[in-house]
């Protein structure tokens, strides 16, 4: 697969959740799996945010006064895109025909040995306990 990127056009609308061409899966892949996912979902959720709020600045008024109008609005858009980060990344990874659960991969990678340790020591876990299943 080519691992082409999107031109502007194409980026602006992928951040709108439309998916992007075949063509450049891999570049979603790592866009929303790879390194550093969670931090780019959260600057394009940050990024409009900060534009609609930037015309508060220009009214002359105090500093007090700018962060009263702009921080309670912003802190929200921060609490929801981290909290909502792996629900949306999901939902993209979903829409372009890919494995949702690639955004676990990178933890499951790091948590490897811990989990390794885990089995080592107390043997494996019931088939149920994988699943999230459980008897009642």
């Amino acid at each position: 697969m080519s691992t082409s990127k999107p031109n502007l056009f194409q980026l602006i609308r992928y951040c709108l959740g439309k998916p992007l061409p075949p063509a450049m899966l891999d570049w979603v892949r790592n866009d929303l799996a790879g390194p550093g996912a969670t931090r780019r979902v959260m600057l394009r959720v940050l990024v409009p945010a900060v534009l609609v709020l930037a015309p508060f600045w220009l009214i002359p008024t105090t500093l007090y006064v700018h962060l009263s109008m702009t921080v309670p609005i912003l802190i929200p858009f921060v609490y929801f895109s981290h909290a909502l980060n792996k629900i949306w990344r999901r939902h993209m990874l979903r829409a372009h025909g890919l494995d949702p659960s690639l955004v676990d991969a990178l933890a499951r990678k790091r948590d490897a040995a811990k989990h390794q340790s885990y089995i080592d020591r107390y043997g494996a876990r019931p088939e149920s306990a994988e699943l999230g299943t459980h008897d009642i």
